[in-house]
Parts: C-alpha cells; sequence; structure tokens
C-alpha cells in the first residue's frame, strides 16, 4: 500500500490532481481560521467550553456537531463559520423537487447541459440559504441566549458592537466565504481528486481530531483528581471500540451482492463455439454512501436555530414545545435521525439507481441474468434486489450512527472525543477517503501501476 501512494506521485496527471487537491484544502483551512470582524473571540471560545460540558443540553450536541462539520471554524466565528452545509441544503431541496417540478426532470435528463442548469439554480438557493443563516447567527451572536438550551446567563454578548451594521457586515461575509467554499469544492472535484465538498467537511473532521485525542488525555490524568471516573480500562475499551467500529465501517462502505451476469456465447473461428463470458453486477450494500448522513444532518442542524429565534418572540414563543425533537441525544431526536437516515437511503437509491437503465444496457450487450428474462424483468429482479440491500444497508448505517449517541450516556467522555467512534464523522470519513482512493486506483491501474490492495481492486466499490 505505501509503494502504491508513491506511485501516485510518478504519474504526471494524478501528482497533479493530489497537489491541487490539497492547495485548495489549505485555502479552505484559511477561510475556517481568519475571524469575522467585530467578535469576541475569546469569550465565544470560553462559551463554547462552557457549553461543552452539559451533554444533556442541545449546545453541547447541535452546536458542537455543527462545529465539528465546519472544522472549528464556529466555534471562532471564522469567515467560513457557515461551513459547506447551506450548499448541501440547497442540493437537498433540489433533489427533493427534482420529481415534483417537470422543469427539473426536464433538465435532468438533458445531460450535461441540463446539469449545468441544474447546478446554477442550486447555487441561487446556497446564495439565499447564506443569507438567512447568515442573519441568524449574527443574532445569535449578539444574543446566544436564543439558541435552545443556552443559558449563559444576562446580558451576554459576543459582538463589541452590536446592532444593524454588524448584521449586515456578518451576512455579506458569512455568505462569500460559503459561497467561496462552495466554488473551491466544485474546482476540487474538476480538476483535483476525489469530491470538493465532501473532501472539504472530511478535513474539517479530521482537523478536530488531535483535540479530541487530547480531552482524552485530560480526562485520563484528571482520573481520581476530580468527580470524573476515567480510568485505563476506559482508554482500552475505547481503544477496542474504534477499531470494531472502525472495522464495520469500511464493511458497511464496501460491502456488496454479487448478481451474476451471463454473456451470450459467442462464436471463435472454425467449429468449435466460444466459452460465453461470465461476471457479476455489484449491488452496494451502502450505495448512498455518505449523502443519507450529510442530508440529514444538513436538515437536523436547521430547526434548533430556528426554534431559538422564534422563542426569543412574544407572539412566536410557542415554538418552543418542539424543542425536545431536536435535542441532540435525546429519545426523540434519535428516532427522527434515524427516520431520516432510512428515508434519505432509499431517496437517494431510487434517483441514482436507475434499474431499466442498467436492464437495457445488460440487454444492448448481450448479458442476462441467469434465470430472469432481459428487459423489465430484469429490471423488476434489480430492483426488488437493491430494495432488500438498501434496507439492511439502512439499518447497518442507523446503527453505526447513533452509536455515539449510546456510548457518551454509557462513558464519562465528550461529544468531541464521541464523534470519532462511528456516526457522522467516521462514516464520512471513511467513505470519502474511500471513494478518493478508488479514483486514485483508477490512475494507477491506467498506468499499470500495483494498486493500494494486494488483490487487485478495491472490492466492492466499482460502479456498471
Amino acid at each position: 500500500m505505501l509503494k502504491a501512494f508513491a506511485d501516485c506521485f510518478k504519474i504526471p496527471e494524478l501528482r497533479k490532481r493530489i497537489l491541487f487537491t490539497l492547495f485548495i484544502l489549505a485555502l479552505c483551512r484559511v477561510a475556517q481560521i481568519v475571524n469575522t470582524p467585530g467578535i469576541n473571540v475569546e469569550a465565544l471560545d470560553q462559551a463554547f467550553e462552557t457549553m461543552r460540558q452539559n451533554q444533556a443540553g442541545t449546545s453541547g450536541g447541535i452546536l458542537g456537531m455543527f462545529d465539528m462539520f465546519t472544522g472549528g471554524a464556529l466555534q471562532r466565528f471564522a469567515v467560513a463559520a457557515l461551513g459547506i452545509m447551506p450548499y448541501i441544503t440547497a442540493s437537498i431541496i433540489i433533489q427533493l423537487l427534482t420529481p415534483i417540478y417537470p422543469t427539473l426532470e426536464r433538465w435532468k435528463r438533458e445531460g450535461e447541459t441540463g446539469m449545468q442548469k441544474i447546478n446554477q439554480w442550486t447555487r441561487y438557493l446556497t446564495l439565499l440559504i447564506c443569507i438567512v443563516q447568515g442573519f441568524m447567527a449574527a443574532k445569535a451572536m449578539e444574543n446566544p441566549n436564543i439558541l435552545p438550551g443556552v443559558d449563559l446567563g444576562p446580558n451576554v454578548s459576543f459582538v463589541y458592537n452590536p446592532g444593524l451594521g454588524f448584521e449586515l457586515m456578518t451576512v455579506i461575509i458569512l455568505t462569500c466565504g460559503t459561497m467561496i467554499l462552495m466554488w473551491l469544492g466544485e474546482q476540487i472535484t474538476d480538476r483535483g481528486i476525489g469530491q470538493g465538498a465532501s473532501l472539504i467537511i472530511t478535513v474539517g473532521i479530521i482537523e478536530l481530531a488531535p483535540s479530541a485525542i487530547g480531552n482524552m488525555w485530560t480526562l485520563y490524568q484528571t482520573a481520581g483528581t476530580s468527580d470524573t471516573n476515567f480510568g485505563l480500562i476506559h482508554v482500552l475499551i475505547l481503544i477496542a471500540l474504534f477499531l470494531l467500529v472502525t472495522a464495520a465501517t469500511v464493511a458497511l462502505t464496501v460491502g456488496v451482492r454479487k448478481i451474476p451476469i451471463q454473456y451470450a456465447r459467442t462464436m471463435s473461428v472454425g467449429r468449435q463455439g466460444g466459452k460465453a463470458p461470465s461476471s457479476f453486477f455489484p449491488l452496494r450494500v451502502n450505495y448512498a454512501s455518505v449523502m443519507p448522513i450529510i442530508f440529514a444532518q444538513a436538515l437536523l442542524m436547521f430547526p434548533p436555530f430556528l426554534i431559538g429565534i422564534m422563542a426569543g418572540t412574544d407572539w412566536l414563543s410557542w415554538a418552543v414545545v418542539f424543542e425536545p425533537l431536536f435535542t441532540h441525544g435525546t429519545v426523540p431526536y434519535m428516532v427522527i435521525y434515524a427516520l431520516l437516515l432510512i428515508l434519505f437511503t432509499f431517496f437517494w437509491v431510487s434517483n441514482q439507481f436507475n434499474t431499466v437503465q442498467i436492464a437495457d444496457d445488460l440487454k444492448r450487450n448481450n448479458a442476462y441474468i441467469p434465470g430472469v428474462r432481459p428487459g423489465k424483468p430484469t429490471a423488476d429482479f434489480l430492483d426488488w434486489s437493491m430494495t432488500r440491500v438498501t434496507m439492511f444497508g439502512s439499518l447497518y448505517l442507523v446503527a453505526l450512527a447513533l452509536f455515539p449517541m449510546i456510548i457518551v450516556t454509557q462513558m464519562p467522555i465528550d461529544f468531541m472525543i464521541a464523534s470519532f467512534f462511528g456516526g457522522s464523522s467516521l462514516i464520512i470519513i471513511v467513505g470519502v477517503m474511500l471513494d478518493t482512493m478508488r479514483q486514485a486506483e483508477s490512475h494507477l491501474l491506467m498506468h499499470g501501476y500495483d494498486t493500494f490492495s494486494e488483490k487487485g481492486r478495491l472490492r466492492g466499490r466499482g460502479r456498471y
């Protein structure tokens, strides 16, 4: 495997793509570090540390999770404090509207030209979402107590000079920061290696790993000197859990069900007929990859902030009754999260896995599934098989996603540490890294180099 990594830099095109990707990711990190003007960064950082200690509250979950997806930019209230999530949210909305509006459906069938139109409208919607979320973020900095589960005392503000001027400036800066991240992500997808938006999120998550390790080391050192009972046995259990959950995440990502494919018999020169070659069609257990996680997280991040702002007004104070539904770590939150994961998994598969087109391609290439007639019966068989595989994969995904919330209640660790033991963080990291390795592997195979796996291509990640 190490030799394969070294070989990546021997291919000029691949080396150029890797270096370009690293350069763009470095620019993204700059946007996640530079602070927005007018913010008391020291007070904001102290408030975040205080809120993280409240594991039962929304602040320790929603804000901590939002900060994780922005690579710590929210805690600094940096230029990229909104992160790439408004773009992801806009993509969700466009995906949901595509089957409803004939215009979007027609654009989707037009190929590259139609996708350019869809991407353009996605950018417009991203701009609108950034303006709304930027204004909400500015109000939250002026009065953080409007956030659900946050109580920092009276007259608390992280802004030196609150008012309309600060709000307009913040909306403009945060909107520009997200639009720049969106553009940089598109540049990675087109000219680099890997999926741009997913890589930006992944780098932001990995950036918090040293802090999580430091927090765990602090808990171990303070064991016996504080109320926290975190000894060597807990460290060993966490290491074992991390290895098991990582292995389970990899298994979910690369797992496939092999559907046998038989090709029609070919005639060779002479009297003897050629032997019909056989192959298989892989149905991925986690065909949707990290998209259900990103979709569900993007949707669940928005309601708590909206509820907090609505609860701060007299005529919308009734919205506070919905706060328990979106309190991170509670049973209602887990149920909603699980249902969204299952829903988005099937939604993504139904939109991306076209059984009719696959059946037509097999028929056109003189291929068939043994025991199944070509055409519509093949499409129905693939749809039935993929539905069963997707159901198992979605339940597997739910179990991994909910695992960090469970261990937080069972062990004396905070959300930052638990987020690396399954959940969205580990699933995104594994999924994005394997997908990026798959793209690099295709370049290695094209130029005759050894791949990352000793037995050939990384199993279960090939597509028809």
